[in-house]
């Protein structure tokens, strides 16, 4: 606040959405370096035998293409195909992968998650396999640019 900063809320939070002109700060990300704080954001650790194979049927990305420590955008999509929300999603052990997701989602996206590995766990994903929501855990930093 004491650097000017426009407050708005968003998703229960109250975030700083911009402290000069969004011609500016456009600029110095693409230019130099822009740092966003993030910790607003949902958090997810899908855990366990089966889970990048679970996965793959969630998300529109292969994320068996991703080694441990590699990332992705991604998709959440319903029955239908359509998209429930945008995330992006980190392989973090063998078995082991982060979701980053919308602010505005997390109880959504945690429910239909939940709700499908429960109903796909008896026929093709073993009990180990399982989604945890960590978003009170963590907090998050961007920071994008060139420099």
């Amino acid at each position: 606040m004491r650097l000017g900063a426009r407050m708005v809320p968003f998703g229960g939070w109250l975030m700083p959405v911009q402290y000069t002109s969004i011609v500016d700060e456009h600029q110095t990300v693409r230019n130099a370096v822009g740092i966003f704080d993030i910790s607003h954001m949902g958090q997810f650790i899908v855990s366990g035998d089966g889970a990048r194979d679970w996965l793959n049927t969630m998300l529109t990305n292969n994320v068996a293409k991703l080694d441990v420590g590699q990332g992705q955008y991604s998709f959440l999509l319903n029955d239908n195909g359509g998209v429930i929300d945008d995330l992006i999603i980190y392989r973090i052990g063998e078995t082991k992968f982060l979701l980053v997701v919308n602010a505005s989602k997390i109880e959504e996206d945690f429910a239909w998650l939940q709700r499908h590995l429960r109903e796909e766990r008896s026929s093709d994903y073993p009990a180990s396999c399982q989604v945890t929501n960590r978003s009170a855990d963590f907090g998050g930093v961007a920071i994008q640019g060139p420099r």
